[in-house]
């Protein structure tokens, strides 16, 4: 699991270079992007599957979105604290968990005139983009004042 932290870590890190994130700013970007994905490993190598056996794309989708919903929550918390905005670090946090591969084999079976796997792969890639956008959602969905104590601690401790 380190490992899969380092890498995601620096593949978000990449990423937010190239998307021209602040370079004051870059590690923390790839912090946040790390941070979505182990929460995604966690619940991947946990117990879930047992509850929901059968279900195997429900808990995929579960997993993305209670990943997307930390990873939201800390780019809130890092915009409160360091004074940028969110979309920063939220931008290049989602970045291990956008389903790139579900997407590339979409256009691949259309292309190739296969509307089987079109429509499977179609659907399964539409399934985790909803909950990535549900998990922002959910992320923004807390009170900004919650945010807001976080800068006013940080304020009192520079200020000391």
């Amino acid at each position: 699991m380190i490992i899969q932290f380092i890498v995601s870590l620096f593949a978000t890190l990449s990423f937010a270079e190239l998307f021209g994130a602040p370079k004051k700013e870059l590690f923390f970007c790839g912090l946040t992007g790390a941070i979505g994905w182990v929460v995604y490993v966690i619940g991947l190598n946990s117990n879930m599957g047992t509850v929901l056996a059968n279900r195997a794309d429900l808990l995929c989708v579960l997993l993305v979105m209670a990943a997307t919903f930390a990873l939201t929550v800390f780019s809130r918390i890092l915009s409160a604290i360091r004074r940028n905005p969110v979309t920063v670090y939220l931008i290049a946090g989602i970045f291990p968990l956008v389903p790139g591969a579900g997407i590339y084999y979409t256009s691949y079976y259309f292309i190739m005139n296969d509307m089987t796997q079109f429509s499977n792969y179609g659907m399964e890639t539409i399934k985790v983009a909803g909950a990535i956008v549900l998990g922002i959602v959910f992320g923004f969905g807390l009170p900004q004042s919650w945010f807001n104590a976080l800068q006013r601690i940080e304020r009192k401790k520079t200020a000391l």
